[in-house]
């Protein structure tokens, strides 16, 4: 008897400890600053769903984008075509299906301590021990189906994407700019970029960073598409939220290399690995408090997708991280 009440009194105690600590551990895991918070978010055409090819920049691969308007293609895996239903019931993430998840798995918990199906709803001490533990199941219901997700649908769609994006680094014959180099040599991207293109590719790379940290909305639609400034202006607004400003300063591209160049329709692509120096920290939006990241310069290695409509210069498509 004291054996079966020391357990549940330690497996209360775990669960508040996990109720209160996993939505924290989200919420600093998806609280990285700079532009793009840190995540792969974009779109690249029709190859969005395709891996660029490595350079000797960014010699990994990239990762698959956590945010993206563009759909998965009809020939891809079916498992990473079917998009994930949202609303009420939704598949991934739903409020009613979370709900009901949450509901079951308290009465299962509520079995295995001898309360009946349903004995969680009144016997497992409080209301606050049935919240407990429907807000522990669903978090492991959304973490599982999560993981499930990722590990199935992209690899497929990556694997089956777009049968005709050229194979490997494309050469780029440019010796470079400020001695640091776009690769050794890449003629043979299906579209040419100029010098003049990387020179813009790099003004890009700061001028989106500077007004990032600007919060300037308006320079920011000068300079990347509508769908990355959609997302720029989500992670702005939790900046907000929390307070906070994040500032990127100090910018230098250290190292860039095309991976691909291509043009769909009337519309010029060209993916291209950074790896880049700077100074990025976030402050306390009221006193300027250091609140994360260091005055201290660091490195980061980001692949972007630039895109060029008739008529205009190229805008910022895509930010991809690095594996």
């Amino acid at each position: 008897m004291n054996f079966s009440l020391r357990s549940r009194s330690l497996f209360k105690t775990i669960a508040v400890v996990l109720a209160l600590a996993l939505p924290t551990a989200l919420a600093i895991s998806s609280a990285d600053a700079r532009v793009g918070g840190g995540s792969s978010s974009g779109s690249r055409g029709s190859r969005t769903y395709s891996a660029p090819p490595s350079t000797s920049t960014a010699p990994g691969s990239a990762s698959q984008f956590n945010r993206t308007y563009t759909q998965p293609g009809a020939g891809m895996n079916s498992a990473a075509a079917a998009p994930a239903r949202g609303g009420l019931f939704g598949r991934a993430g739903g409020f009613m299906g979370g709900l009901a998840a949450g509901f079951l798995g308290a009465g299962l918990l509520g079995m295995l301590f001898g309360g009946g199906l349903f004995g969680g709803l009144g016997g497992l001490s409080s209301i606050l021990g049935l919240i407990i533990q429907i807000v522990l199941v669903v978090l492991v219901v959304r973490l599982a189906m999560s993981w499930w997700q990722r590990r199935h649908s992209p690899q497929a769609a990556y694997a089956n994407a777009d049968a005709g994006a050229a194979p490997g680094p494309q050469p780029n014959q440019r010796s470079g700019l400020g001695g640091f180099g776009f690769g050794a040599n890449a003629n043979n991207a299906p579209l040419e970029i100029k010098p003049d293109d990387y020179e813009a590719f790099e003004r890009l790379l700061g001028e989106v960073q500077t007004a990032w940290s600007n919060e300037d909305v308006a320079k920011l639609h000068t300079l990347a598409t509508p769908e990355m400034v959609s997302y720029f202006e989500q992670d702005l607004a939790q900046n907000r939220a929390r307070n906070v400003v994040n500032k990127v300063t100090n910018v230098k591209l250290l190292q860039g290399d095309l991976a691909e160049a291509w043009r769909e329709g009337e519309t010029d692509y060209a993916t291209v690995a950074l790896r880049f120096a700077l100074t990025d920290k976030t402050l306390d939006r009221n006193s300027g408090t250091l609140v994360t990241g260091s005055e201290q310069p660091g490195e980061v290695t980001e692949v972007w997708t630039f895109a060029r409509r008739p008529g205009s210069g190229w805008e910022l498509s895509a930010i991809q991280q690095t594996n």
